[in-house]
């Protein structure tokens, strides 16, 4: 039995997390924090009656007293990094699903990590879907020189561009190189960030948050006469549960943590 707690429990991911653990016979679910919703039973936000694990706002106060085996991390960019560090630090296993880390942090919890033997993940992207899309589209690359990015989002996701949308350029450069895409000399920007951010290689990435959204992307590909879009569309927040409990399940047998569940999908 993998013993886990859920930070950021009392958001719309975090009580995903809390169902999903709460009905799967492996995991226990042995403690929540979030900084609001201090005193609530998870199963009440889960529809699963009382349980007895009740909200709590001391991150480390709760894994020295419970004691588990990883943490499921649903927070924000202006906390996440702290509290990978802290779990590290206690010898727990993190799955961050939290985006917003910037890559000197990610290598910062890497090294950290290898320094103690202590195995964990942090995923841009959970869905198992979003993450054959980016396999997709880096095969796609070698073929397709021209690429563009479009992520789609709700409009209360702090960070921009998603995770998913940069772990999916950086995974088209590493397939084709970071030789420039040439775009027209004689294009003019009417209106600044109109063709999107331009990220490593010139690859445009643009950027969507509207109510009534929860997480899209599409990658679009031209060539010689010719375009391919691949797209992947998360309808509802579940759909990131079977690559959380994987992760969860995986961390267990890593020594160091892992950039993207591709990297333990895949490989």
């Amino acid at each position: 039995m993998i013993k886990v707690i859920v930070t950021g429990a009392y958001g719309k991911m975090g009580r995903e997390v809390v169902k999903s653990v709460l009905r799967t016979e492996d995991i226990e679910l042995v403690g929540a924090v979030d900084s609001v919703g201090e005193g609530t039973d998870v199963g009440s936000l889960a529809e699963a009656g009382s349980t007895g694990i009740i909200i709590e706002k001391d991150l480390e106060e709760v894994l020295t007293r419970v004691r588990p085996d990883a943490a499921v991390d649903f927070t924000g960019p202006h906390s996440v990094y702290n509290n990978t560090m802290i779990y590290l630090k206690h010898r727990v296993r993190p799955v961050i699903g939290t985006t917003g880390l910037s890559p000197e942090q990610i290598n910062d919890i890497v090294a950290y990590s290898e320094n103690l033997g202590v195995g964990g993940l942090i995923a841009p992207n959970v869905a198992i879907g979003a993450l054959l899309m980016m396999k997709f589209a880096a095969e796609a690359s070698r073929h397709f020189p021209h690429v563009e990015i479009i992520e789609l989002h709700h409009d209360q996701k702090l960070d921009a561009p998603s995770g998913t949308a940069i772990k999916t350029a950086e995974a088209i450069i590493e397939q084709r190189g970071t030789e420039i895409q040439q775009g027209s000399a004689m294009e003019v920007e009417r209106l600044a960030g109109a063709r999107g951010g331009e990220f490593a290689g010139g690859i445009r990435i643009h950027s969507v948050r509207l109510p009534g959204l929860v997480a899209h992307q599409e990658v679009i590909f031209g060539g010689l006469g010719q375009t391919l879009t691949i797209r992947h569309d998360s309808i509802t927040r579940e759909s990131f549960m079977p690559g959380v409990l994987l992760g969860i399940r995986k961390v267990m047998r890593l020594e160091r943590v892992v950039y993207g569940l591709d990297r333990l999908l895949f490989e």
